[in-house]
This record gives C-alpha cells, structure tokens and sequence, in this order.
C-alpha cells in the first residue's frame, strides 16, 4: 500500500491521525455527554425543546416499553418515520435495549416496506398513522407482531396541536377502531411500569443499525452497522471540524433512514452536545424559514439543498454569519454550483465556505471532508482519522498510481459489518487485500493525487441520484416490464437543474397496445405500488425499438447521449 501523503497536512488543520473512540453503545455515548451538559438543548422540534436530561429520561421510558411488548437482545426493530423526536427517542431506546433499528424510508412503496420487514426479521414496527394503510395490506406477509403508531401531534403542545390538525392533521385518513395496533402515547405509557432489568450490555463491535442501500448490483440491500461504526464517525465529525462547540446547532433536514442524515446531522451531534434542530420534511422555504428562525451553526445537504437556497428571494436579507460548517454530500458538487454558493454565503455574511465530502452507506456516510482552508478544486478532500483511501484497477486488488483513475476503496473503523443475507455480495464488496487489511470496495471510480486529495470521477454501475438518494435503472425497469403493457424499458437519468438527475423511462408496448395517456397513467400507478415515490419516473416516453448494442443488449447510453442532445 502505498503511504498515503496526508499526515503534513492533517497537522496543518489541526486534525490528528488516530483517535480515542468510544467502545461501548450509542446509546452510552449520548448518555455520557448527558452527564456532561444535562440542561444543554438536544433537539428542538416545531417550537418545543428538549434538554440532555429529559432526553434520557425519553429513551428510558422507551426502552422500558419495548421490553414490555417483547423485544429481545438481537432482535431487529423497524422505525419507518420523519425526522421527528420519537425517531429519535426510538432509535437510541432500541440501542439501550441491545436490538437492532432498521431505517426505512417513509415514501417507500408497499413491496418496498415488506421487503425490508422480511429481510430484518423485524416482529415490531413504529410507523406514522398515515402510513397505516401500507403496512396493513402487508401485514400477512411479514413477521410483524407489533405495530406501533405515532402522529406529529404526539409530540406537540396544546396549541400547536390545534395549528397541526388545521394544517395537516384533518388531511389524514382516520385509522380503524379495531385496528390491531399500539399508540405510540399508550406504548409509551404502559413502559413505565415495567419493573425488570431492560439495559443490555453492548459492546462497539455488536450490531446497531441497518440502512438500505442497492450495494455493488443495484438491487436492494439492508447494511448492518456496529456502535463503533456509528460512534467512530461522531469522533471523525468533531476531529474535522474544531470549531465545533457543544451547544452549536445542526439544521437536521438529511433524514435518519440515511446514513448522511442519522450519521452525520444526528447521532455526531448528541453524541457530542450538539442540538438538532429537527426537520420532518423537506420544503425549500420552510427550510430557509427555520435558517433566519434558528441561525444554526452547521448545515448539511445534498447539492439539490443548496441549488433550491438560491433560488429562493426570501433569503436575500439574511445574515448567516452564525454559519461555522456547511457540508456537501450524496452526490458530485459542480464546480460551477459550488462557486455560485460559496458567493451567496459570503454575501450573506458568512466566512465559510462549503466543503464537499464523500462517503458510502457502508461505512455510515462520510469517509472523507474537504479540510478547513485547504481546498483544490474538484476535490472531495481528505480521509478522516483512521481511515484509509487506496485507488485499485477496476476487477482487481492492484493499487494503481498516483494520478490514476481507478476504483475507490476504503478502510476504516466506520466499514460495515455485512450485507444482511448476502454472503456473496459482502465477500465481493468487502476484500482482504495483501496488506492484511480489510477494504470496502465501492464501486466508484476515483483517484488521489500526491498529496492525498481525493477525487471523485462517477460510479462504476449503472446508477441514478435525484435530490441526493439512488435509483437503481435495473429495479424501475423489472417493475415496468412486469406490466402486462410493456414489452421491453429502459429508465435512465435526465440532467435536472434541481435534482441534479429526474428519471425518465422509454417503454416499448406490447402489440396491440396502443400508446396514449391512459396507458402512460396506468403504468405510473403500476410503478407507485412497487417502487419508492422518489424513483417514479418524471416522464415516460413510448417507442417503437431501444438501441441495441452489437450482443443485443439496451444501448442506454445511446438514449443517454439522445437526452443530452435534447438539452443542448
């Protein structure tokens, strides 16, 4: 392996080589930093505030009410919810009980949920009671035993729970009487009186978390994560990033079914005496209400965050000199975005700048940051602490040159554990090499330069991001053509100025099936059953024949090239 030139320039910031991390749960690494700072803000959340202390005293109550439904050491629990306080009440009590959280995005489609509720073997669930009806068509498929079910006003004052149901509250649908479920209240309450031991001993090497992500293949998969990998990168975040005070505020809008967002925004802050200030959904103004509202010390966003800011004239008078970090992940930074935001934040008073960084779900999120004062252009930065970068040829565990594209491996505490039931993709994605060392092979194309900056050049499979999450072409097509329309598709991304990339399909209809927008709409309700509503495509046009390559394969890129030409 060749030495990676970074230590000159680590000490130049500050930022140390090695670490001390914490060894033992999340849930103790938050608890500590309680003791420390007990009337410090953890989280705010549409207008309420929660201290260090009564934080704690949430996740206990929780832990207590898990043990009283039945959950187990080991056993997997499914938390499908927004950014809000039970999510993280939830996550931290299923931690201090010794189980496993499997983070489920909210808008995934029905298969979607039951596919995650069967991979984790997860018999307990918290979910939104808008989100009932999905989890109810389900229900006889999967091995579910509880299903506990919350609402935005559970967590809410009086008065602003009156504002909530004006607002949003009315618009949903009513959950049954006799439906088989636990209100989260109810849930919450009946813990209290539970009198036996619920605190299970963890160490940092036992499983914590799963997030999904479509691995190397692009088809789904749950990533198992440990306490240390969680707790690693909370010690790599404040390393990086000295200015960072106990206190400082984090605008929380990545959500917690994302390694970028429960990573980074959440579990790095209270582990540390951070506040998160809790954001359940993403709208542009809103967010930029709550930047003027709360003056929050860091930011962290896709670059789709950050396009979406500068469009919005309600920003234009706003002072961001509060602003010590603003971070970019999830997807390539242009130069050309990078520059124009950089000129709105110093015309709003800001003295920083966004530094872009890089990372992969299977090791939590972020693996590398641009330093502190120290950027090159179209660079993603620098490894963090204890984590090492090595650039191989494609196929291989041949370390390439300095200069040399290739594929971006990664080791380091915050490396997963596994794929969950996928032996063959964890051995083909996580490699011993010669050196002894385990690496993450990514599936991204890269290089280094001599001073150990890092490059990101694009993804070696076949992917899609839009708004900062990943669509896998091959899932959207299999849905398409188990249509009984569709003869054969093709799904490809379509440069977007906001999302970066939308999606697009191309259908080839079966004879005798006539294009027109009835067709057109059947297909996108076939596709909201099977597939995320992120991933549904934004337009879909009928052919009569998709390119081929010369072994009569889809020729997407030719599709792609077509697109591109459009645009231009």
């Amino acid at each position: 392996m060749k030495e990676v030139k970074t230590p000159w320039i680590r000490n130049l910031g500050g930022v140390p080589s090695h670490l001390e991390y914490q060894q033992g749960s999340m849930y103790e690494a938050v608890e500590t930093v309680a003791k420390q700072y007990p009337d410090y803000i953890a989280y705010d959340f549409m207008g309420g505030r929660t201290t260090y202390k009564a934080f704690i005293k949430e996740i206990n109550d929780c832990a207590r009410a898990l043990k009283a439904i039945g959950v187990q050491k080991g056993e997997a629990v499914t938390i499908c919810m927004p950014n809000a306080p039970q999510t993280l009440i939830m996550f931290y009590a299923v931690n201090l009980v010794g189980a496993v959280s499997n983070m489920v995005h909210p808008l995934s489609s029905e298969k979607e949920i039951e596919f995650c509720l069967r991979e984790s073997g997860s018999a307990v669930c918290l979910t939104l009671d808008q989100m009932y009806g999905k989890f109810e068509n389900i229900r006889q498929n999967v091995p579910l035993r509880s299903l506990i079910l919350t609402s935005v006003k559970d967590v809410l004052s009086p008065i602003k729970k009156k504002g909530y149901y004006l607002v949003e509250g009315r618009k949903v649908k009513k959950v049954p009487k006799d439906a088989v479920i636990i209100w989260w209240n109810s849930f919450v309450k009946n813990g209290r009186s539970y009198k036996m031991e619920y605190a299970a001993q963890r160490t940092g090497k036992d499983p914590a978390a799963i997030l999904y992500s479509g691995g190397t293949t692009g088809t789904m998969k749950g990533i198992l994560l440990s306490n240390l990998n969680f707790n690693a990168l909370a010690a790599q975040i404040i390393a990086t990033n000295k200015m960072f005070k106990p206190g400082d505020k984090m605008l929380a809008v990545m959500p917690m079914f994302h390694g970028f967002g429960l990573g980074v925004s959440i579990h790095s802050m209270v582990a540390n005496g951070g506040r998160c200030i809790l954001i359940p959904r993403f709208n542009a103004e809103s967010y930029a209400k709550l930047l003027k509202k709360h003056q929050p010390n860091f930011i962290a966003g896709v670059p789709t965050l950050y396009e979406a800011l500068l469009r919005l004239p309600s920003l234009k008078k706003v002072n961001l000199a509060c602003l010590k970090g603003v971070f970019s992940g999830g997807d390539s930074l242009s130069i050309e975005l990078k520059k124009r935001f950089d000129a709105f934040l110093k015309s709003h008073g800001a003295h920083v700048v966004v530094r872009e960084g890089y990372g992969t779900t299977e090791c939590v999120t972020a693996s590398c940051l641009t330093p502190v004062h120290m950027e090159k252009e179209g660079s993603i930065g620098l490894p963090f602490p204890d984590t090492y970068y090595k650039i191989v040829r494609v196929g291989t565990c041949e370390e390439v040159e300095y200069g040399t594209e290739g594929e971006i491996c990664i080791s380091g505490p915050t490396v997963m554990m596994k794929y969950i039931n996928h032996p063959e993709e964890t051995a083909n994605t996580l490699k011993t090499h010669d050196d002894g060392m385990i690496w993450l092979h990514t599936g991204d194309l890269g290089m280094m330069d001599d001073d150990g900056f890092v490059y990101f050049r694009q993804r070696i499979k076949r992917m899609i991001v839009t708004s900062g999450y990943n669509v896998y072409p091959s899932q959207i097509e299999n849905v398409l053509d188990a249509h009984e329309y569709v003869h054969m598709s093709c799904v490809i991304g379509i440069p977007d100025p906001l999302k970066i990339q939308k999606v697009a399909a191309f259908v080839v209809l079966k004879p005798g099936v006539r294009p027109s927008e009835e067709v057109r709409q059947a297909l996108l309700r076939h596709c909201e059953k099977y597939v995320a509503k992120y991933a549904i495509p934004k337009s879909i046009e009928f052919r009569d024949s998709l390119p081929k390559t010369l072994v009569g394969k889809v020729a997407y890129r030719e599709l792609e090239e077509e697109m591109k030409g459009k645009e231009a």
